[in-house]
């Protein structure tokens, strides 16, 4: 995987910057619409001249994202009743699987300061990785990989702050670097290392995992829709029956990638919980 990765980041910093120049690079894609490849990862300025650059169809789709979260909660929270209709048992069921196999089995008595956080961090990366399967965007906000890191880093202030809360600057510390009972002949090896892994190795792998699952799957995606695109449209029997496999399995992919979208979401409000749960813990 950190091969996989390191790949990854530079080919899509590469293409996106225009190092990988011709009719196969970036500037011929954008021009031509056709084929789309790694450079369909490129963000496109909104209002180029009027808005900075930064302010592109991501970003746009990423604010869209939070809103429709926002928009979706106070929906099935409005004119809540005591026998729940399908609006509200719908809100109910998402709320309490977060509510309970997530924050109370995680972060036991103390889950009800951090389950909010919880339930918008699940709601806005599903929301934003569904994306990839709906057809006006065909994009998951999180393979690019600045919105994963930037999820990472909410979920690091978070469980760095509350260990602090709870233990105070140093005593937190003390506890993310110095497990209790290591004796003192190994603390120059564990002390860099338990700091290695609570403050540098948590973040980064947080972000990576939802990124190259994001990136990866919506680039199966361009290889078999745009694979049997190509066949089929190459006139030869052979090739178009191949590409109308190719079409017929990418459905099969499609199906996959929503799997795989509901999945690292959960997996991230999970992994998040679970550091909160070790920063809160009185040992580790």
């Amino acid at each position: 995987m950190p091969g996989l990765v390191g790949l990854l980041i530079p080919l899509e910093w590469a293409v996106c910057l225009g190092e990988q120049g011709g009719e196969h690079g970036a500037e011929g894609a954008a021009a031509t619409g056709f084929p789309p490849g790694v450079s369909s990862f490129c963000s496109r300025a909104l209002l180029p001249g009027v808005l900075p650059e930064w302010v592109n169809n991501h970003l746009f789709q990423a604010i869209i994202g939070a809103l429709v979260v926002i928009g979706f909660w106070l929906w099935v929270a409005h004119a809540q009743k005591v026998v729940p209709g399908r609006k509200q048992f719908i809100g109910e069921y998402l709320y309490n699987v977060i509510r309970n196999t997530i924050a109370r089995d995680i972060l036991g008595h103390d889950y009800r300061r951090y389950l909010p956080y919880l339930v918008a961090l699940f709601s806005f990366i599903l929301v934003n990785n569904l994306f990839g399967e709906f057809f006006l965007f065909m994009f998951p906000t999180f393979s690019k990989i600045g919105y994963p890191y930037a999820l990472a880093l909410l979920s690091f202030i978070l469980y760095n702050a509350a260990g602090i809360a709870k233990s105070g600057f140093f005593g937190y510390l003390k506890k993310s670097t110095l497990p209790a009972g290591v004796p003192k002949a190994l603390w120059v090896l564990i002390i860099p290392l338990e700091f290695l892994s609570n403050f540098i190795v948590r973040p980064i792998t947080l972000a990576l995992r939802l990124f190259a699952n994001l990136f990866a799957g919506h680039l199966v995606v361009l290889v078999f829709v745009v694979g049997g695109t190509l066949l089929i449209e190459s006139g030869q029997l052979f090739y178009i029956a191949a590409g109308g496999v190719s079409l017929i399995f990418s459905f099969a992919i499609f199906g996959l990638e929503i799997f795989v979208g509901v999945l690292q979401a959960y997996i991230f409000t999970v992994l998040t919980a679970q550091y909160v749960s070790s920063a809160l813990a009185e040992e580790h």
